[in-house]
């Protein structure tokens, strides 16, 4: 069991950064894979990235390969998305999720864990 819990949101203007954090609760933490989720007004979640807690490999969207940085605090037990030069297309939901193993899977239906999700609008 994994709980989940997302906070760093905001309003922020295009080029702007953000950063995102996801607190996981768990006993074996490094059992699992985690996950960031983009959901746009509207439409299904997408995978944004995701690393696996114990060897700390990293998937990215190409969408965003050099804008954001996907990371883990082992000692807050978090899980964090680095948001750099936001557009208007990066509006939307985010979501953390975790799945046991040590793959990073891209589709949501592969992730049993899902925290509430932290809105991040980009507009001028």
């Amino acid at each position: 069991q994994v709980q989940l819990v997302e906070s760093g949101g905001g309003t922020v203007q295009p080029g702007d950064s953000l950063r995102l954090s996801c607190a996981a609760a768990g006993r074996t933490l490094s059992s699992y894979a985690f996950a960031w989720f983009h959901q746009p007004p509207g439409k299904d979640r997408i995978f944004v990235a995701g690393l696996t807690w114990s060897t700390e490999m990293t998937s990215y969207a190409d969408s965003v390969k050099g804008r954001f940085t996907i990371s883990r605090d082992n000692a807050r037990n978090t899980v964090n998305l680095q948001l750099n030069n936001l557009n208007p297309k990066d509006t939307g939901a985010y979501y953390c999720a975790a799945t046991f193993g040590r793959n990073i899977p891209p589709f949501p239906r592969q992730y049993d864990y899902w925290g509430q999700g932290t809105q991040v609008t980009v507009s001028s």
